[in-house]
């Protein structure tokens, strides 16, 4: 390789980085170099503020193919060409915990997908389990800062196994559902290339001719669904507490390629005929009634080259969306295509879109401008519309197809949604369960929930009850209560 020499950030040449510019050999470093105050001043800017949720995460990218034309369906582009390959990244990631944490932790895994269309980019942004603690997005910051360290002592721990986090979900029964999954042996993994993925929320597949059905996505694994126990994953976190990260980067690089398959539910039906609200993203809808339609493949085949550039500096958000993508109601959802913007805009400054990674592979072309960071300018005068000194442009893009029809009237008032139904998907899911998995979710439960104190332990017993009798009479014996 040619030599390269050393410059500073403006270019000019460095000819000694290892010493500072000193009065005499022993005297005070010089506030005139220039050299050490730029190679300081940039180390302490290293860090970008960290993800308040997801912060640790792992990266990949790969390509997404639909196995045959969508268009019946959506006129999304990238799902009507069965020979297009739409460029991906995708970051799996552990939610509550800090940068450092084990990959092997009891928590909600990430799992977001960038698609690098024609259309420009789209963001399916969703989790390892189906569903969430919550279904209004205004409750997301009490959520978080219950499962985030104690704002006294600031000791994580472990974020499942505190007066906090169970106070909470004992005053949330919409939480109940969510609990029966994340303390089943799928709240711990060791492998990326082994864990499901869904959107979690409702969105929308519309036709061109305006024709719209709620759809949830689902990520199956090729490599099949695996998960540890909590025995397992706490030797893990001591031993190798980035395992996942590891697995994912090692497989990748050794040639291997790891592939999930996309499915999508739908709903045909008026959701009013439903005895649950498909917009409630503490439910799950029914696979026997709702099969899982096969869509299309990604395969996730190369690694990042510079894991700060690209995993660190990556920003999905659900309102990145395109022609033939809708969103719905769904009041998790609706929060949430505010926030995850807000939140980039935070971290990352206003021009976080024109970071390499997060680039659509599409021109831009609007009267934005400026802002911290600002490296693709527009250009010529008329940064205004409308125009005539640049003949109109940039034109708005001639609609092709039907609009959907849309109507909302009502009034406009704070209230729940009608069909809350907190317990019953809770009861039918630990049914659902092996006798195996059930041990395990129980056993789980009491590890956790026996580091609460008793007002609390019996209020999350009476949750438990209610979804299922025997489920709470497990618990209970596990706690030692009385029911």
């Amino acid at each position: 390789m040619k030599n390269q020499h050393l410059t500073t950030n403006q270019g000019a040449p460095i000819t000694d980085n290892q010493n500072s510019l000193t009065v005499g050999r022993d005297g005070p470093t010089l506030l005139q170099d220039h050299i050490f105050l730029e190679k300081l001043a940039h180390f302490d800017r290293e860090r970008i503020p960290e993800r308040v949720v997801h912060a640790k995460g792992a990266g990949a990218h790969g390509f997404f193919k639909v196995y045959k034309d969508m268009s019946k369906y959506t006129m999304a582009k990238f799902l009507n060409n069965p020979t297009k390959e739409t460029p991906v990244f995708v970051r799996f990631s552990v939610v509550i915990g800090s940068k450092g944490v084990a990959d092997t932790v009891r928590d909600v895994r990430g799992f977001a997908v960038k698609f690098y269309t024609e259309d420009g980019n789209y963001d399916i942004v969703g989790n390892n389990l189906p569903i969430f603690f919550i279904r209004d997005a205004i409750k997301f910051p009490d959520l978080i800062h219950a499962l985030k360290p104690d704002p006294i002592s600031n000791i994580p721990g472990d974020s499942a196994k505190n007066n906090r986090f169970w106070d909470y979900i004992s005053l949330t029964p919409e939480a109940t559902h969510m609990i029966t999954w994340l303390f089943s042996d799928l709240g711990t993994i060791k492998s990326y290339r082994t864990m499901k993925g869904a959107g979690v929320n409702t969105y929308k597949w519309i036709n061109f001719e305006g024709e719209s059905k709620l759809i949830k996505y689902h990520w199956i694994p090729m490599a099949g669904e695996k998960t540890i126990d909590r025995f397992e994953a706490e030797k893990l976190a001591g031993i190798d507490p980035d395992i996942a990260s590891r697995d994912l980067f090692d497989t990748l690089a050794k040639g291997k390629t790891v592939d999930y398959e996309l499915r999508v539910q739908m709903i045909d039906e008026d959701e009013d005929d439903l005895d649950f609200d498909p917009l409630d993203a503490t439910k799950t809808w029914p696979e026997k009634k709702f099969p899982l339609m096969p869509v299309g493949m990604m395969t996730l085949n190369r690694n990042p080259q510079n894991f700060f550039a690209e995993v660190e500096q990556v920003a999905f958000a659900p309102s990145a969306i395109v022609p033939g993508i809708g969103f719905t109601n769904d009041k998790l959802l609706q929060g949430r295509l505010f926030s995850y913007t807000d939140t980039h805009m935070h971290r990352l400054g206003k021009n976080f879109l024109q970071l390499p990674i997060n680039r659509p592979i599409v021109p831009i072309n609007n009267n934005m401008q400026d802002g911290p960071a600002q490296y693709l300018p527009n250009k010529g005068t008329t940064n205004y519309n409308p125009n005539s000194l640049n003949n109109g442009n940039p034109h708005p893009v001639p609609f092709s197809g039907k609009p959907e029809k849309v109507k909302a009237e009502g009034t406009i008032k704070r209230r729940e949604i009608e069909k809350t139904n907190d317990y019953e998907q809770a009861g039918e899911r630990y049914r659902s369960l092996s006798k195996t998995q059930r041990d395990h979710l129980v056993s789980n439960i009491v590890d956790a929930l026996g580091y609460a104190k008793k007002d609390i332990q019996y209020r999350m017993l009476n949750n438990f009850l209610k979804a299922d009798q025997d489920f709470g009479r497990r618990v209970a014996k596990g706690l030692g209560l009385n029911h």
